[in-house]
């Protein structure tokens, strides 16, 4: 999770602040209008009133935009609703193993994977990729969708450095390649937490996801 420099809001908190002065201005702006064109109607000359016509638009004008700001209000409020109550219904979710495709943080511990081959592959292998988007090690995987342990390490059998990958799964039809698909991962979520008015759930190895990308879960072992 990103972490903000000093003095410096999420685009949230800015977006909030920006509606509140929009709003406190065009408050402030319409009470003048109102207080302008009652000072007009009590000091014209009866036998000669002004034409109403320019104030009417205006006022129109001016109603329009008040409306339009109240509505944001109440769509803001509304999505603050929603977060609250997701994150309430999160809160089960604390200490359950998560299945979602996220990427590995690996520090030399077996990753629990499940892979969803191809249903005309006749081999599948589980391709691993470093953050610079290398393939880093490639080995067989089992032909189904039980959820297997990556033991981590490269092609020349030896653990790879502690780090960030991704994994995904390559099937195969003899020597042709089908497809590669995501590979799912598990991990137990360690928080549940609101970010810019979306829901996130972090995995006990550092990583942050959407909760809405959260495949299934199960108890932890």
């Amino acid at each position: 999770m990103d972490i903000l420099p000093a003095g410096q809001t999420s685009p949230g908190t800015a977006t909030a602040v920006q509606d509140n002065t929009t709003a406190a201005s065009i408050t402030s702006d319409f009470d003048m209008f109102l207080r302008l064109l009652t000072t007009q109607m009590q000091n014209q000359d009866p036998l000669n009133p002004s034409d109403s016509t320019e104030y009417t638009a205006q006022l129109a004008t001016f109603s329009g935009v008040e409306q339009q700001v109240e509505t944001n209000d109440l769509l803001r409020d509304l999505q603050a609703s929603f977060a609250s109550m997701n994150m309430g219904q999160l809160s089960g979710w604390i200490g359950m193993e998560a299945r979602a495709d996220m990427p590995v943080n690996f520090t030399g511990q077996p990753t629990t994977v499940q892979i969803t081959p191809n249903s005309f592959a006749d081999r599948v292998e589980l391709v691993v990729r470093n953050q610079a988007g290398d393939v880093v090690a490639s080995t067989p995987a089992v032909l189904g969708q039980e959820p297997f342990a990556w033991d981590g390490r490269g092609n020349d059998g030896f653990p790879l450095p502690n780090g960030t990958y991704t994994l995904s799964a390559q099937s195969w039809s003899g020597e042709n390649i089908l497809d590669e698909r995501a590979a799912f991962i598990f991990s137990e979520i360690s928080e549940a937490q609101t970010i810019a008015g979306e829901v996130y759930v972090t995995m006990e190895n550092g990583v942050t996801i959407p909760a809405d990308t959260v495949q299934g879960l199960r108890r932890a072992n």
